[in-house]
């Protein structure tokens, strides 16, 4: 079927031809980057759409002598008027995920989160203002893309400091190849502050964001709730992704809610090509009131994984114990020598004599380091750990019986074959020597043979939480064991950045510090220091003996930076949310309006004089007022403003230098 475009296209077309590729995709008009320019103002293309005689006809209004160019309107028909509107085929050639009746990957919009979760009021919000999905500026609020200029600048950092074994010291130093950050403040403009710096630096991405369920931070009704957390998740996946490694992968928690849509929308962000697996974490069992819902309970929560470039991509094999066997006790003192002069003797034996210490005194003599120590000699001696097996030669597969049958072997002689990872020896009898491989592990001091993870099912379960961190947590919090696993999946080492900028408890950074990964974690909520930073501190000094303290032989010390984006509105606008009384909302706004000797006066949006507001109105309509009008802009102080007499009085001689050292001298 014949493509059909309006008049415009073909204009368009003829009109922009002047900036030969610039505006096209082979001989197809490029509307995204038309709309982008458009957006920006761009005085080369209006200069050039100005003299094209259609579009001043039909998209330049004349209004009381002065002419307005109406850019929406422009935008509008080069983005969704592909095909006449009546036309069935008004969307032939694109299918995805729309929000406000325009595909989400066109879309400008940003959502910043104000979630203030302890204190979130919805009294304001009246019965028309849910019919219409009114964005309640309590808890968050949609920007457009022309409302933007200095959003996404880098941010000011105050009151960093250095937590390590000696407590909270000051910092004035940032070492991005050795330091683990915690940031506090609103996690998209702490991506954006982060993106000059860790572009292509971070090896996982591994985030578990409010899951849109009408009790986490987004509780509207379905419609407008749906919209905003599918556009609230693409602004901060988009970022997100550029500062992964070509190699690099994001994991991402999420439930049945919205699991569908979070995989179309990741697939226009990191592309279908690029997914992963789709892991089912089991999160409990029906018991007690759940067993008697009709139906079919949902006991399943899902971590979603996808690469940055496939192409490039080399996931780890992970394991779990599947059985213990104790016939990992056998180790091969002369692997070099001839096989009928091997000399076998018990692994403890052969560890001993490798440590120069008797076996019955090893665990007194090495203590802690005792199951660490004997996971690196197996490590470095793997193929000399055997265990005996199949004393039977009829317990043997038929295709290695045949085999062994087929080798002709004397009834002296020994049978090999050559596997990927070591050797199978089977001696004349049918008895088998496997060597170790990648699936022999060390639990509690013990070797277990494993098998591949595919689910988290019967042993990660929410049951395991119990007294992890030495804090106390929400529901809603990830078991380190399951978080170890996906770790130990998609990183390799102690130079692999685990990013997770939905810190909440800290289980995500907490399980890096004990497992030696670098770390970056994003908090904008007020028990960041009581939850999470308490909660790294433990790990530190090594009070935290739970979760998988003792699977990794943990025992303390690391550091980490911690810093707050500097506030200036969000300052105001967590006053404001949190003021109980017409008293306390008018003291705000007399701040606002004049600051303070260590604060300075609230921005707000040009199109508002706060000397005019009605009181009358009332406490709701008052407080929602003031929060529309602060200016988003203007939320922290950027890093551009470093050197303004105004703002350098407002921050510490080693926050100064703190800035200047992480941004490399800024501009």
């Amino acid at each position: 079927m014949a493509k059909i475009e309006p008049r415009i296209f073909d204009e368009l077309k003829i009109a922009l031809s002047s900036f030969g590729g610039k505006y096209f995709v082979g001989e197809e008009l490029n509307r995204s980057k038309v709309t982008d320019d458009l957006r920006n103002y761009d005085e080369a293309l209006l200069s050039k759409l100005f003299e094209v005689e259609f579009i001043k006809q039909h998209f330049i209004k004349e209004v009381a002598g002065q002419k307005l160019f109406q850019i929406e309107l422009l935008e509008e028909a080069i983005l969704y008027s592909d095909y006449w509107d009546t036309s069935y085929t008004k969307y032939e050639n694109r299918v995805g995920l729309a929000s406000r009746k325009k595909f989400l990957q066109d879309s400008q919009d940003v959502i910043l989160d104000f979630p203030f979760k302890d204190s979130v009021l919805t009294a304001s919000m009246t019965k028309e203002d849910n019919e219409d999905g009114y964005d309640d500026a309590f808890l968050n609020e949609v920007i457009e893309k022309d409302e933007i200029d200095r959003l996404f600048d880098k941010k000011i950092f105050r009151n960093a400091v250095k937590y390590n074994e000696n407590g909270e010291n000051p910092v004035v130093k940032f070492d991005k190849d050795t330091d683990n950050l915690i940031i506090k403040g609103n996690n998209l403009l702490a991506l954006h502050t982060l993106g000059d710096k860790y572009a292509n630096s971070v090896k996982l991405i591994f985030i578990d964001p409010p899951y849109n369920t009408g009790s986490d931070s987004f509780v509207y009704n379905d419609k407008f709730n749906h919209s905003a957390w599918l556009t609230f998740m693409k602004n901060r996946l988009e970022v997100a992704r550029s500062l992964l490694t070509p190699d690099g992968s994001i994991a991402v928690y999420v439930d049945n809610n919205e699991v569908g849509y979070l995989q179309v929308l990741m697939d226009e962000i990191f592309h279908r090509d690029n997914r992963g697996s789709l892991i089912t974490v089991k999160r409990g069992s029906v018991t007690g009131h759940k067993a008697i819902n009709p139906g079919v309970v949902n006991v399943v929560e899902y971590i979603m994984i996808y690469a940055k470039d496939k192409s490039l991509w080399n996931p780890n094999k992970v394991f779990r114990a599947r059985e213990r066997n104790e016939r990992y006790n056998n180790f091969i003192l002369n692997r070099s020598k001839d096989v009928s002069q091997w000399e076998i003797v018990s692994l403890l034996d052969a560890f001993s004599k490798n440590v120069g210490i008797e076996k019955n005194k090893l665990k007194k003599s090495l203590g802690a380091n005792y199951e660490k120590e004997i996971y690196k000699f197996v490590k470095d001696n793997a193929e000399s750990v055997i265990q005996f097996a199949y004393p039977d030669i009829n317990a043997v597969g038929q295709e290695t019986r045949e085999l062994i049958v087929a080798s002709k072997a004397e009834p002296d002689k020994i049978f090999i074959q050559k596997r990927d990872k070591g050797l199978d020896i089977y001696l004349k009898n049918g008895q088998r020597l496997l060597f170790y491989s990648d699936r022999l592990m060390l639990i509690d001091g013990e070797l277990v043979t494993g098998e591949l993870v595919t689910d988290f099912w019967d042993d990660v379960l929410p049951n395991d939480l119990a007294g992890e961190g030495g804090v106390i947590f929400k529901k809603g919090k990830k078991t380190e064991k399951a978080v170890k696993r996906v770790i130990e999946l998609l990183t390799n080492d102690s130079k692999d950045i685990v990013l997770d900028f939905f810190m909440g408890s800290g289980t995500i950074p907490t399980v890096c510090h004990k497992m030696d990964r670098p770390y970056i974690g994003i908090e904008q909520m007020d028990y960041i220091d009581s939850i999470a930073v308490k909660r790294l501190m433990n790990v530190i000094a090594g009070a935290d003996k739970k979760g998988v303290t003792k699977a990794v032989g943990w025992q303390g010390g690391g550091s980490f930076v911690y810093a707050q984006l500097f506030p200036k509105n969000m300052g105001y606008l967590q006053d404001v949310i949190q003021s109980k009384t017409i008293d306390e909302l008018k003291s705000v706004y007399e701040r606002m309006l004049l600051g303070t000797d260590i604060e300075e006066s609230a921005d707000i949006s040009f199109r508002a004089d706060l000397s005019k507001i009605d009181w009358a109105e009332g406490f709701d309509n008052n407080k929602r007022l003031l929060i529309k009008l602060l200016d988003k802009n203007g939320l922290y102080y950027n890093y551009s403003e470093i050197d303004d007499k105004n703002v350098r009085d407002l921050i510490s001689n080693e926050d100064y230098a703190f800035n200047k050292a992480f941004y490399e001298g800024g501009e």
